[in-house]
């Protein structure tokens, strides 16, 4: 990435480069949804996770060099990104929650991020940024008022809102680390991932159900194992936190919107998971502070300039 221009850290605008790397990565996030469901049917949710963040670390770590961070920052990012936001993820997206739903509530990382970025980095908020939490903030609770159904149980939404909170406490780590090769991050952090997935996979999962996913899985479900290391952590992860180092979190994080538009549209088109009213005015509140906290900072520079 050393071909792309690095913005000053106190900017607080995408350069139109940077939102196409991010539109990409909402992308990849948001139709990988379809992919982990695809990989649950066939795999126990924990073992899924743990073969992940194998595939995410090995050979990777062989090749590439150990990036010049603390080990504490590695260790915690790939325990939280790990262990803590998809080891919830998956668990809930077995049984408990729709893929499409889930896209949509993982988002609370949003808040998350931009709340522990006030209270740690002292970041401060401007007031269009409340606003377009507070709409998107709303279309959350939409979906809160609809748990209980088949679409989403409470344990479901919990276990997502906890994903999503690990998810922020990770994007802070990897704000910490700074300006450094993301993808050695990501990959040498994953080793710190793998114990405390497959503890919890003997723990949760069981050696049986453990034996049975890796003998019968499919090639499907290895796919889903490969796209989720390839394209979900190393592309995914490596450029959300290259950019998460050279923008305030607030900048970057509300971008993470847009996933549920592509989750549930992939979800709809792939797996034919209903659309209700209720779910598309979510989204479209979610949407509605995605583009409020894009398009008014570049409205007042155009103003401020004329």
């Amino acid at each position: 990435m050393a071909e792309l221009a690095v913005p000053s850290p106190t900017r607080t605008i995408l350069t139109l480069s940077h939102a196409l790397l991010a539109l990409a990565v909402m992308i990849v996030w948001g139709t990988n949804f379809v992919v982990i469901r695809v990989g649950l049917l066939h795999l126990p949710p924990l073992l899924f996770a743990t073969l992940r963040f194998t595939l995410v670390a090995v050979p990777a770590v062989f090749f590439l060099k150990r990036p010049a961070v603390p080990w504490r920052l590695l260790i915690a990012y790939g325990v939280l990104i790990g262990a803590g936001q998809f080891g919830l993820l998956y668990i809930a997206m077995k049984s408990s929650i729709t893929p499409g739903l889930a896209s949509i509530v993982v988002q609370s990382q949003a808040f998350f991020t931009i709340g522990l970025a006030m209270a740690i980095d002292r970041e401060r908020v401007r007031s269009f940024q409340v606003a377009a939490l507070v709409l998107a903030f709303a279309g959350i609770g939409v979906i809160l008022a609809h748990a209980g159904g088949t679409a989403a149980t409470p344990l479901g939404l919990c276990l997502t809102l906890g994903s999503g909170a690990s998810w922020a406490g990770g994007n802070m780590i990897s704000k910490a680390a700074g300006k450094i090769n993301m993808l050695a991050f990501v990959a040498w952090s994953a080793l710190f991932a793998v114990p405390p997935l497959l503890i919890f996979s003997l723990m949760f999962d069981g050696w049986a159900a453990i034996a049975q996913g890796v003998t019968h899985a499919t090639p499907a479900a290895w796919a889903a194992v490969v796209w989720q290391s390839v394209g979900n952590s190393m592309f995914g992860y490596g450029i959300w936190g290259w950019l998460l180092a050279r923008y305030p979190a607030a900048t970057v994080a509300p971008m993470s919107l847009l996933v549920p538009v592509f989750g549930m549209a992939a979800s709809a088109w792939l797996l034919a998971e209903p659309l209700p009213g209720w779910k598309i005015g979510a989204a479209a509140l979610i949407m509605a502070g995605l583009v409020l906290n894009l398009i008014w900072p570049r409205l007042t520079a155009l103003r401020s300039a004329g």
